[in-house]
């Protein structure tokens, strides 16, 4: 399945069901197939997701950190694409939508 995200202000941002889901519950929108997120919801979601970014990152750089310490040659990695890479489109179509004063639908 794929959550494709819908507005008037911007182009539809598509994700598959893995990323939506995970955006989505990180918004507090659960994983509903069928959605709406309205301006006034949008400063708490950028923030929510703002928030999970950091932590994301400040997670990774303390398994770094760690194996660092414990001496180990190979560092361990991020998974390819980061919370930070997928996050911030959907991030950027939050703001741009909440200036427009628009909503944000998905599986409509």
């Amino acid at each position: 399945m794929l959550y494709k995200f819908k507005s008037k202000v911007t182009g539809d941002l598509i994700m598959l069901e893995p990323n939506g889901l995970q955006v989505l519950q990180l918004i507090g929108k659960g994983g509903s197939a069928k959605g709406i997120l309205q301006p006034a919801e949008m400063p708490a979601a950028i923030a929510a997701l703002e928030r999970a970014v950091a932590e994301d990152e400040a997670a990774q750089q303390q398994r770094v950190q760690e194996a660092q310490a414990a001496g180990e040659k190979t560092v361990p990695r991020a998974d390819t694409v980061s919370l930070r890479q997928r996050a911030v489109p959907f991030i950027d179509m939050l703001k741009r939508c909440q200036q427009a004063n628009e909503d944000i639908v998905w599986g409509v």
